[in-house]
């Protein structure tokens, strides 16, 4: 690969790097070309985008790009594959269910919406980092809970004056 190549492929990097917030590492090294294929297709099904790179230009890219990646660098050892996903928990859901079948992937790190985690041992809590879709699902559920129990309450207390002072006052006991 020629110098030029090299800086091309840096460069598409970096800006890789730059458009995704959610981005894992793994090893995906001793995979026959059988369960390769296999992880690509779960991969895609979860859009999730994977790409095997060389771990000198991924570590510049990660040098070249405004983003603060920690030790996550350190973790560029050996065989390395990049996932990037729009959804934080893809990847590492993919992963999780691909182990169930063979031992790898192993997660060497991820660097998710600018918080870095290092080490396979960190799987399990980033299955179940949960989106930011779902984390605003969840407010205006837990929001309009308490408001729909208040309607209901004043509907069935027939409208009164009293017993509306009353739900009110159930309600704030």
């Amino acid at each position: 690969m020629t110098r030029e190549e090299k800086s091309q492929v840096i460069k598409e990097l970096t800006a890789q790097l730059a458009d995704n917030a959610n981005i894992y590492l793994a090893d995906i090294s001793g995979l026959n070309a059988g369960n390769t294929s296999d992880l690509r297709r779960a991969c895609f099904r979860a859009n999730v985008k994977l790409s095997v790179v060389k771990n000198t230009l991924l570590e510049k890219a990660m040098e070249a790009s405004d983003r603060d990646f920690g030790d996550l660098p350190s973790t560029l050892k050996g065989n390395t594959s990049v996932m990037y996903s729009e959804t934080g928990n893809a990847p590492a859901k993919v992963i999780k269910a691909f182990r169930k079948k063979s031992e790898k992937p192993l997660l060497k790190g991820a660097f998710i919406e600018e918080t870095v985690y290092i080490g396979d041992d960190q799987l399990d809590m980033l299955v179940e980092i949960k989106s930011r879709e779902e984390l605003i699902g969840d407010i205006v559920g837990l929001l309009q809970s308490p408001a729909k129990n208040v309607i209901s309450a004043l509907k069935s207390s027939g409208g009164k004056l009293s017993g509306i002072l009353k739900t009110l006052s159930q309600k704030e006991g």
